[in-house]
């Protein structure tokens, strides 16, 4: 009798209260991942879908299926552009050593250091487009720093961006310039947590320069290194304002690139194909989807074999 009184006094115990620490957290990510749905995974799911329809952005959109893809592989614009991001991703990785080399420079406590930093992070709070004019000043054949340079050695004067064999690695050139001062601060931030404990003890066991680099400070490094790569891949993929500032996609189209050329098909001098422009940035999603993946699977399997 006194057992069944005292389950029928006990207290209900409500849904909530028995998953609260469960769904607390999902309401406090609500918003965002709301706004995340809105604003970038309808745009991308309905990018992929206009890439299969033939569309200049205002009549009916009409189905293609596979036609638009089709015709990218016949394309020598197409490849033209994908070989050219290939260097500009090959070209930008380039931004990692050299972020982490000036990194290590700069890391040190010696008088006018700040100053010298600031220098270094000069770059990196300049405007793309203004970069991009002083380098096409600095490549100017007729006046250019470059073209004083050459001169001063005795060697003919070069036209980078009007020779379709250079114009590419020189707009490379000039998109390295800030990227390198990004990767710098990253490490430059990944370096103020080195735990100095660990640099004491390896200088006992006589590590130093390389070893010690290697052995002690890239392994603690490696957050610092993973954003570095994986922004700086999608820099390289997605680069677009160098290209439009510089060349316009010039000479002769031999510096576009994917997402250049994208915006040219769906908005530009080849008429409004939003079908086709919508099918190349699909590609280029795809890109951007498997090397990143790729660079967090290694991530993942090297955090889980030091774990």
């Amino acid at each position: 009798m006194q057992s069944t009184a005292t389950s029928v006094g006990a207290p209900r115990v409500t849904f909530w209260e028995r998953h609260q620490r469960a769904i607390a957290p999902w309401l406090f990510l609500a918003p965002a991942l709301v706004l995340f749905a809105v604003y970038v995974i309808v745009p991308i799911a309905r990018s992929i879908g206009f890439g299969f329809y033939a569309w200049d952005g205002l009549s009916t959109p009409r189905f293609v299926g596979l036609g638009n893809y089709l015709e990218l592989l016949g394309d020598p614009d197409f490849w033209t552009a994908f070989r050219n991001n290939i260097v500009w991703l090959v070209g930008f990785l380039l931004a990692v050593p050299a972020g982490l080399f000036f990194a290590l420079f700069l890391n040190q406590n010696v008088f006018g250091m700040r100053a010298v930093k600031s220098m270094f992070f000069f770059p990196f709070v300049i405007s793309q487009a203004v970069i991009g004019l002083v380098f096409g000043w600095f490549y100017d054949p007729s006046n250019g720093l470059l073209f004083h340079v050459l001169h001063w050695f005795g060697i003919p004067p070069l036209a980078v961006l009007s020779d379709e064999r250079y114009v590419t690695y020189g707009i490379v050139a000039a998109g390295l310039y800030p990227q390198i001062s990004y990767c710098m601060i990253l490490y430059l931030t990944g370096l103020s947590n080195v735990r100095p404990d660990l640099i004491e003890a390896a200088r006992l066991e006589g590590a130093h320069g390389w070893s010690m680099l290697r052995r002690v400070v890239l392994p603690q490094l490696r957050s610092a290194t993973f954003v570095a790569i994986v922004v700086t891949v999608v820099g390289a993929l997605r680069s677009f304002d160098m290209v439009s500032i510089m060349t316009q996609g010039g000479p002769y189209g031999s510096s576009r690139v994917l997402a250049y050329y994208m915006v040219e098909q769906a908005l530009g001098d080849y008429g409004y194909r939003v079908g086709y422009g919508s099918a190349i940035a699909t590609i280029l999603f795809l890109l951007m989807l498997v090397y990143i993946g790729f660079v967090i699977v290694r991530v993942y399997t090297q955090e889980k074999e030091l774990a």
